[in-house]
């Protein structure tokens, strides 16, 4: 076991990291009731399967009326601080998915009646999640768990979030000396509003259709699906004064229809995000093998041939250019949305040999890396394709999915990304 020195957001108490078994774990130590509800409250949100730190355990004081909760640490993550710091600063796609990716965080804890009491960028931590940004709730001292909330309840956390915000984003503003910082945050975070309205009332949306209107019931689960969640339930109960009306409700599980469709076809273990990204290129290589095999392709067969054809050669470059501590998934997610945009400036499929020279061209920029991708373009932006130095001049592929041989066993690639 030894300590690890790794930046720390601002925090009311004290905070270290020990690694032990190549596991790092966030050791807070705090008063013991407030521990106590804290480990409590995380091991629940963990059993909802929602976006949290786990609890590890707690070790209590009784002489010091104090305890130490222990947390595992999230991989891949990044704090708020270093995501903004290491974007272009002001408006832009980063700071919009940052504030998605707290109204989504928010909503999923209010749905399952969980107020968190102090919603702030301090306390949240951020992963990369394919061409989005997944948060995580990190502190959870001063959260409730509810059978439900009132619309009071979740009008004041949201207030909460929308004032700390906005104090985060103008602190990181003026750090960076720039003269707007203040009235640019708060008018940005203010958007958090209307975000969160639009996706609660999506999740709870009752509309009234006839009754043998399949395509409309169709319509509202795959929209759901589009958004990451499964469908548990359907119900069509009697309109109100409405004899040829039925209102539709849905209940809804939580936000992880690609990731499980994806572990189910392959075994891979993914953030929604991602998943919805490797599921596409799944999807498209299949639909290829088809048309040039001159036969039916089923979903297994697809999945396992994308699988040993496509993603392994693919990890096989570049696991051994990014490193262990550099998520492999979200690594591929970059390369495809890198193939995306090459392919958008010449009008045709670059291959995916070209992007993954391009991105490895340009140093495999990620925003949490430590390595020399700082101060380059990084993944999220949608400008940093131009960049690349790779020949894009049209050319005939005969192969868009062939990838050239790796310094790494293709087998062990593939298996990083299993549990």
């Amino acid at each position: 076991m030894r300590f690890r020195e790794l930046p720390v957001g601002p925090s009311r108490h004290l905070v270290r990291f020990l690694v032990s078994d190549r596991r790092t774990y966030a050791l807070k130590e705090e008063p013991s009731l407030v521990a106590t509800r804290e480990f409590e409250v995380l091991r629940h949100l963990e059993t909802l399967g929602l976006p949290a730190v786990k609890a590890v355990g707690i070790a209590d004081a009784p002489e010091r009326a104090s305890a130490i909760l222990v947390t595992e640490y999230l991989d891949f993550s990044i704090q708020y601080r270093r995501l903004l710091m290491r974007f272009p600063l002001g408006p832009g796609p980063y700071r919009d998915r940052l504030l998605d990716a707290m109204a989504w965080l928010l909503v999923d804890l209010h749905r399952a009646g969980v107020y968190w009491g102090d919603c702030s960028l301090a306390n949240t931590l951020f992963r990369r999640d394919g061409d989005k940004i997944q948060a995580f709730l990190v502190d959870a001292e001063t959260s409730e768990i509810h059978p439900s909330l009132s619309d009071g309840q979740r009008g004041y956390d949201l207030d909460i979030l929308v004032e700390n915000v906005a104090f985060g984003l103008a602190d990181l503003g003026a750090m960076q000396d720039r003269p707007d910082a203040f009235d640019d945050a708060v008018d940005a975070v203010e958007t958090v509003h209307a975000r969160y309205a639009a996706i609660w009332d999506e999740l709870h949306l009752e509309p009234e259709l006839s009754p043998d209107d399949r395509h409309a019931v169709r319509a509202r689960v795959r929209r759901l699906n589009e958004l990451g969640f499964a469908v548990d339930e359907i119900s069509l109960e009697p309109a109100a004064g409405r004899h040829d009306r039925v209102r539709l409700r849905v209940a809804v599980a939580n936000r992880r229809f690609h990731a499980r469709e994806l572990e189910r076809l392959t075994g891979l273990v993914a953030l929604e995000g991602q998943a919805q990204l490797l599921l596409n290129d799944l999807h498209e290589y299949r639909a290829w093998l088809e048309y040039f095999d001159h036969r039916a392709v089923d979903e297994r067969e697809g999945a396992d041939r994308w699988l040993g054809e496509v993603l392994a050669p693919s990890l096989a470059v570049l696991v051994p250019a990014i490193g262990p501590a550099r998520d492999a998934v979200q690594a591929y997610c970059d390369v495809l949305e890198q193939k995306w945009i090459l392919s958008e400036l010449v009008g045709t499929d670059v291959g995916l040999q070209a992007a993954i020279d391009s991105y490895l061209g340009l140093g495999a920029p990620a925003p949490e890396s430590d390595g020399g991708a700082a101060g380059l373009p990084v993944a999220l932006d949608l400008e940093w394709g131009t960049e690349s130095d790779v020949d894009l001049e049209p050319a005939i592929i005969d192969d868009p999915f062939e990838v050239q041989a790796g310094g790494a066993e293709a087998g062990t690639a593939s298996d990083s990304m299993k549990p």
